[in-house]
């Protein structure tokens, strides 16, 4: 039963944060107007990361690393591209030098003995 909350809950969580990322107007419609939307759509791809990470969770034993991949690419994504299309600040791309070393350094890395399960 656990395991399947957990897969509808990802799926859930997959759909909420695609659907603005797809399709902003239609969300809007639903939602309500939005100023920032370049924010509406960081939070997408942060609930689309949690989305992916509960449903590998829920199926394999893969546990570690996958919410830190995913987060720091969702915050490069819409920091450089809202940055280089001067919607944001060029101050995000600090943001986005630092997601991009975390991404790095965790590929880098070598696993724990308690990640190699």
């Amino acid at each position: 039963m656990r395991k399947f909350i957990c897969t509808a809950q990802g799926i859930y969580y997959l759909a909420t944060g695609i659907w603005p990322i797809l399709h902003i107007g239609s969300f809007m419609l639903v939602t309500g107007p939005k100023t920032d939307i370049w924010l509406v759509k960081m939070v997408a791809l942060l609930i689309i990361s949690v989305g992916i990470t509960i449903l590998v969770m829920s199926r394999a034993r893969t546990k570690f690393m996958v919410l830190n991949y995913t987060s720091a690419l969702s915050f490069l994504i819409i920091d450089t591209y809202y940055s280089l299309t001067d919607i944001i600040s060029d101050i995000y791309l600090a943001d986005a030098a630092v997601e991009a070393l975390i991404i790095i350094l965790l590929a880098l890395s070598p696993p724990t003995p308690r990640q190699k399960e």
